[in-house]
């Protein structure tokens, strides 16, 4: 049976409890909305194939869930994670402010290469907004992470920021492979130029010999 996809990568959601990770996998991996779903316990998965520039990239998108008691178990996907997915509810301030906790795990535990995005759900309710997107432009800034207003909701920016973050995974990617092609040519070509001094030293040897 032939190969559905070219390459695999692990993405992994974080944020309190409640900010609607569930919500916006569902929305990006099944098209669907149920806002009367239970929290996450310790970690679920789903997975999709989306297509970047020719290339078939299989997305294992890891939910976690936000409770502190789940700590210990959601700790140990990060190190596995090639991109992350910073949410918070930009209904509930404190989700926000928790983003700097959270971040600061992710340097602690994840790969240094490790492609991040923050990402503020539930904008379609204006009326509740707590957090302005200013407030998470800039914070985002700080990070140096790209940043997205979403609503699994609506299904606003959902695709958008979930096929953004695979694209930097995906671009980290390929420089990783082309840093490795390069060093393996510039090994290949100090190895043919050391060959070629050694045969020209046999022959000034045998030069000096006649």
């Amino acid at each position: 049976m032939a190969k559905q996809y070219d390459v695999l990568f692990r993405l992994l959601l974080l944020g309190d409890s409640g900010v609607g990770k569930t919500c916006m996998l569902r929305r990006f991996t099944e098209g669907e909305f149920d806002p009367s779903h239970i929290s996450t316990i310790g970690v679920d998965f789903k997975m999709k194939t989306i297509e970047i520039d020719g290339t078939k990239v299989r997305v294992q998108i890891w939910d976690t869930a936000g409770q502190e008691r789940y700590q210990t178990i959601t700790k140990q996907y990060y190190r596995r994670a090639e991109g992350i997915v910073f949410v918070y509810d930009i209904t509930n301030e404190p989700s926000f402010q928790n983003i700097v906790k959270w971040a600061s795990d992710v340097d602690e535990l994840a790969p240094d290469e490790v492609q991040t995005i923050l990402v503020g759900n539930k904008a379609d309710e204006e009326m509740r907004r707590q957090v302005t997107k200013d407030q998470g432009y800039r914070l985002a800034e700080n990070y140096g992470m790209e940043f997205f207003e979403v609503s699994a909701s609506t299904s606003r920016n959902i695709c958008e920021s979930f096929i953004r973050v695979t694209e930097l995974v995906l671009q980290a990617h390929k420089r990783d492979i082309d840093s490795l092609l390069g060093s393996l040519d510039d090994y290949l070509d100090k190895v043919a130029l050391d060959k070629e001094k050694g045969g020209q030293d046999d022959v000034a040897q045998r030069t000096c010999t006649c």
